[in-house]
């Protein structure tokens, strides 16, 4: 199929270059020229493992182009997808303003039937307001189709690749079979085609991540919990995620969640909500927590060092809001470095993949900071050690030569990734969550 990809953002570059994987001609568009220079020459511009790789090989095999040209992408597609940034505003709801002037600016150039695919996350009812927006301007027949998407960042290519589901909103039987065929190619094996109408798909997407932020806090509650009653955190999650009813996964205690999906969404369905006259209160409940979580480690170090760090330096390793991106929106590492500059401690922070974004986001604002390529350099001459994010780099201690390195002696980990029982036979305090 011919498609177009309107955003070449995260969501959109992933679908895009996945989708020419599977054979067909993808033509990509952004206004930031830029990056489409950059997309051209095959730099992805964005950490994503295994992009680059497809990105490249197919711009070499002409499956998949770049433009700045909007006119040119719809006129030359029969499949267009929106993919384009829909940010919180500061009172939860969403900024539908790039997908409203897309919708607008793209109806004009429709020169048939088009199938128009909105990718974003957005709010219930957006798919309606779309089609009326773009009908005002054009006599062609056109379905507009909700398909949200459900990429992991750190495993996007193979999760679009072999997805565990594809969910589609349209009540048009035209528009489902398009879209049916064209993700056919990625489930040979099973059929993961989920066929809904637009309203209940939108929703879909929100309710999926607002399950998933409420298992991490209903564990990070109880972790808190474990530890003012003497028990074990670790014990408790494999006990409760060995009944099948329950599952291992998203079960995992921590300094709380970040990224561009939990933290917006559970806003977004909450203000939803708000909308129609409901108080969901479980939502409430989750964004609180959540934003609690991410301040136990700072007082877990100022339990530890009697309420006064002015003056320490601490190694903090992990910036990105999990392993495997470079990641930093809503980020526990930006909460933690805040209160902790505020009080006076300075921080040596190094990530694998995420420095560059750190300085250049956030350099001027955090000028307390020094950033290391290296782990165990940003150790020397530190307090303590906060270990934030999950990397695999970080998970295999050289206790000696941190002995050697570290001034104190003392390690704050955020995702428990460390035995505390070898730590602290090695001569350092730990602190874990739920420990």
């Amino acid at each position: 199929m011919k498609l177009g990809i309107i955003g070449t953002g995260y969501v959109g570059l992933v679908s895009g270059v996945c989708f020419a994987e599977n054979g067909n001609t993808v033509i990509c568009m952004d206004v930031d020229a830029g990056k489409i220079a950059r997309l051209k020459t095959g730099d992805p511009v964005i950490y994503e493992p295994g992009l680059e790789e497809l990105l490249k090989k197919n711009i070499e095999e002409g499956r998949v182009t770049f433009s700045t040209s909007l006119k040119e992408v719809v006129t030359g597609s029969d499949v267009i997808f929106l993919c384009l940034p829909t940010p919180p505003l500061e009172d939860g709801s969403v900024d539908l303003t790039r997908v409203i002037d897309v919708a607008d600016k793209m109806a004009k150039y429709i020169n048939g039937y088009k199938v128009i695919v909105s990718k974003s996350t957005v709010p219930v009812g957006t798919c309606d307001k779309l089609k009326k927006i773009i009908a005002k301007q054009t006599r062609n027949k056109f379905d507009v189709v909700s398909n949200p998407e459900f990429l992991k960042e750190g495993a996007a290519v193979t999760d679009f690749m072999s997805p565990d589901r594809v969910v589609v909103g349209t009540k048009s039987k035209k528009a489902a079979a398009i879209m049916r065929e064209l993700y056919s190619s990625f489930m040979r094996v099973n059929e993961r085609f989920v066929l809904m109408d637009e309203c209940s798909s939108e929703l879909t997407k929100y309710a999926a991540n607002s399950m998933l932020a409420l298992r991490i806090s209903f564990m990070n509650e109880l972790a808190n919990l474990s530890e003012l009653v003497n028990a074990d955190i670790s014990m408790i999650r494999s006990g409760i995620g060995s009944d099948p009813r329950i599952g291992p996964s998203f079960l995992f205690p921590g300094a709380g969640y970040g990224g561009s999906c939990f933290p917006k969404d559970v806003k977004g369905l909450l203000n939803t909500s708000r909308e129609y006259g409901y108080d969901f209160q479980i939502l409430r409940a989750i964004d609180e927590i959540n934003h609690n979580q991410k301040l136990v480690l700072v007082r877990k170090i100022l339990k530890h060092f009697k309420n006064n760090i002015k003056g320490k330096t601490f190694a903090l390793w992990g910036l990105s809001y999990k392993p495997r991106t470079d990641d930093l929106r809503e980020a526990p590492s930006l909460t933690i470095i805040e209160n902790l500059l505020k009080l006076g401690a300075k921080i040596n922070a190094c990530d694998p993949v995420s420095n560059e974004n750190f300085k250049m986001l956030y350099g001027k604002k955090f000028r307390g900071v020094k950033l290391f390529d290296d782990n165990y350099a940003s150790l020397k001459n530190t307090d303590g050690l906060i270990l934030v994010t999950e990397w695999n780099e970080f998970r295999r201690l050289d206790i000696n030569r941190m002995k050697k390195l570290m001034k104190g002696r003392v390690i704050f980990d955020g995702r428990n990734i460390y035995d505390p029982k070898f730590i602290r036979s090695n001569g350092f305090k730990y602190y874990g969550i739920g420990y």
